[in-house]
């Protein structure tokens, strides 16, 4: 670890969350238990999963592939719903499977309570604990790579966008979920990788989503600058702004990627 700040707090983990229905998904696809090309039918629980959503209906089947992009690049709530019932058979055996997978990470602090994010009082998480688990999502199932880094993808004709950190261009970010809810502020969750090493960074509670990618911005310069691949900033710590909150950050440095 590079730098954190109230790295050990309690937070609600908003859409953040998506990365271990992500990673639960990669995990079967790539045992062999489930296909990209699955077509997976939506239940009215799924459809009927609030906004942030795709808009599915009730009864039709969607390429699983599809849900997964959904999940990651539009952030979709009935998406996530409808991967985790079809991965699962309902949601509460899906939700399980994460606090099961959250305890083999040594996810100590996390509870999951859905598999999308939406605020449940039972749903918390830490700085630590995400940048745990982006490790593993990353590291065990680097194919996730293409969606998280995604900015665009097509259904029935619409185009899904998010909105891009200014950062994320060339030597740049190469993979990120953003997520918000009222309770938990702006949350995101980066990576990057150069010469040959992987740095992550997960910033909870920015009180804007631009400050939340100003802020992710300046701590992988930091983390660069520690190992000579990037000058360092005079005072030579992050300039991260001042709240009257306080943030909770964190940007690990694995070992070399692999593969």
């Amino acid at each position: 670890m590079l730098f954190a700040k109230n790295a050990e707090e309690e937070h609600a983990p908003a859409s953040l969350v998506k990365l271990m229905t992500l990673y639960l998904a990669y995990e079967d696809l790539e045992a062999g238990r489930v296909e990209w090309e699955d077509l997976v039918t939506v239940t009215l629980r799924a459809a009927r999963t609030p906004r942030y959503r795709m808009g599915l209906g009730a009864g039709e089947t969607v390429p699983l592939g599809v849900l997964l992009e959904g999940v990651a690049i539009a952030s979709a709530n009935d998406a996530a719903t409808a991967v985790a019932e079809y991965l699962a058979g309902d949601e509460e055996s899906f939700v399980a499977r994460m606090n099961a997978a959250a305890q083999e990470q040594g996810l100590t602090a996390t509870r999951f309570a859905n598999p999308h994010g939406l605020p449940d009082p039972a749903q918390r998480s830490t700085a630590r604990d995400l940048a745990i688990l982006t490790d593993h999502l990353l590291r065990e199932h680097p194919a996730v790579r293409t969606l998280l880094g995604g900015k665009t993808f097509v259904y029935r004709g619409r185009v899904y966008s998010r909105r891009v950190p200014p950062f994320i261009e060339a030597g740049g970010v190469q993979a990120f979920k953003t997520g918000f809810t009222n309770e938990a502020g702006y949350n995101l969750a980066v990576a990057t990788w150069l010469d040959g090493r992987r740095f992550l960074g997960i910033v909870l509670g920015a009180p804007t989503r631009g400050l939340s990618f100003l802020d992710a911005q300046r701590l992988l310069r930091y983390g660069l600058s520690q190992l000579g691949l990037e000058p360092p900033a005079q005072d030579h710590r992050p300039a991260l702004p001042q709240r009257k909150r306080g943030n909770r950050f964190r940007i690990t440095l694995p070992s070399p990627t692999r593969g």
